[in-house]
């Protein structure tokens, strides 16, 4: 069966999709993306662009792709990709999850937008969703070609691999990190690669005590609700130690005087991420409430997105430009 472009959507409102294939420079291979474009999209003009980084163990087609499709509807030319390692992009070995390079994919993304007639170089913006935010925050300090930065259900992948929200302690920490270290020397002999958990497997072991985040994790990516062929809810094992050195709000005040929006489900138990990077970034920034969403649920049930979107909508336009006028 053929898969849809963005999965749960149909509702594409005249808005132009097109597949795109580009370098990933630090790499030497390709990145896939999907890129979107408003309805009556006319090349001469210059439209505002937005490029989507998507959640950790999911691909361009799920929640990335949802959103850069809604903020297409809206006058945006915008991207979603697959990570380096990831879906249909290259690198290899398969499902790597590497900070520093995945960083430069958004940076890798903006190169190939800033050629496309019809982009407005000038006026370009970042979106994460998830550990997605954690990558957007990460690359705009040093990537001066975003002028506006936005996160949905912000991640902190560095700090959850390093402490697991407060379940996993410092020795058990150091255990893991000599595991991965026995584990990358065996496999530089020739053992198989072993793999890990993006995303339970099953339900069947949950009890009570169950984080919601991995409760909804199962949900989205595991039942028809989203899930993706290319998203099959592992990684390499050994990439844990490059998640556990990601630091990705280490300079988020040197954002600033670019903004900083930040969305959140006024019930999701990974809020405190944002809560935290709001106190740290510098003006101008914002924390916008969805009240009633978790985690997940800003993935993808339209009475979250819509309140999200909209938000975006009128902050990458008063930032970037009004697409109303393009």
């Amino acid at each position: 069966m053929k898969q849809p472009a963005v999965v749960g959507y149909t509702n594409i409102k005249g808005i132009l999709i097109e597949r795109a294939s580009y370098p990933a420079r630090t790499l030497g291979t390709r990145i896939a993306a999907i890129v979107f474009k408003p309805a009556g999209f006319d090349p001469g003009k210059k439209y505002p662009a937005i490029v989507v980084t998507h959640p950790f163990g999911g691909v361009k087609e799920q929640t990335a792709g949802l959103y850069a499709a809604r903020l297409a509807e809206q006058g945006f030319v915008t991207l979603a990709f697959d990570k380096s390692y990831q879906g249909e992009s290259g690198g290899e070995p398969r499902l790597m999850e590497v900070p520093g390079q995945h960083i430069d994919d958004i940076s890798s993304s903006i190169d190939y937008l800033i050629q496309q007639p019809g982009v407005d170089a000038d006026n370009i913006g970042s979106l994460g969703v998830c550990a997605g935010g954690s990558y957007a925050l990460g690359n705009a300090p040093t990537e001066m070609r975003v002028k506006a930065v936005a996160t949905v259900s912000l991640f902190d992948l560095g700090d959850a691999r390093r402490q697991a929200m407060g379940t996993l302690s410092y020795e058990a920490r150091m255990q893991r990190l000599k595991e991965i270290a026995v584990q990358r020397s065996k496999e530089v002999q020739g053992a198989p690669l072993q793999m890990a958990l993006a995303v339970p497997a099953s339900n069947a072991d949950f009890t009570d005590k169950t984080p919601a985040l991995y409760r909804e994790g199962y949900e989205y990516y595991r039942t028809p609700r989203g899930q993706h062929p290319n998203s099959t809810g592992n990684y390499v094992f050994t990439s844990l130690a490059q998640q556990m050195a990601f630091f990705p709000f280490a300079q988020v005040e040197t954002i600033s005087p670019r903004p900083i929006l930040l969305i959140v489900g006024g019930n999701a138990d990974t809020k405190f991420w944002s809560d935290g990077v709001l106190a740290k970034a510098q003006n101008p920034k914002e924390l916008f409430i969805v009240p009633g969403a978790t985690h997940v649920d800003m993935y993808d049930k339209p009475q979250y997105v819509g309140p999200a979107v909209e938000k975006l909508t009128g902050f990458f336009r008063q930032h970037l430009g009004d697409t109303r006028a393009a």
